[in-house]
């Protein structure tokens, strides 16, 4: 089980672990329940390059559509095929087998991510 409190998040709903130089980024628990059934995921392209606040993706769900946003800006260095392939792992599994994208990122200190007190507040959830 994922340490929820080691991993940092934004406020588009976003979770983000930083190992090094690669960031893992995946969508919440919070994100996926409010997504209802997720469909379809498009991803971006390995090696292309992403800005922080840029749209670099999309999750469709039975209920809506939703942009994905790349949290830091870097290189694309991984994406997860298997959920392309199956996108209900998001909402099975948001903190690990649901994983979206690794980025190399350019910079060592990434700008307003939120720990999991402040995420917590900012959705209104319970811990």
């Amino acid at each position: 089980m994922t340490d929820l409190t080691a991993l940092s998040y934004t406020a588009e709903h976003e979770w983000i672990s930083i190992d090094g130089d690669i960031a893992t980024v995946g969508i919440t628990d919070y994100a996926a329940e409010k997504l209802g059934d997720v469909v379809f995921v498009e991803l971006p392209t390995v090696d292309s390059g992403v800005s922080a606040g840029q749209v670099c993706g999309e999750i469709e769900s039975t209920k809506s559509v939703g942009e994905l946003y790349a949290p830091l800006t870097g290189d694309i260095v991984a994406v997860n095929e298997a959920v392309a392939d199956d996108p209900s792992l998001i909402n099975s599994s948001p903190f690990e087998d649901g994983w979206l994208l690794k980025i190399r990122i350019d910079s060592s200190a990434p700008a307003e991510l939120l720990d999991r007190a402040a995420y917590i507040g900012l959705t209104g959830q319970g811990a």
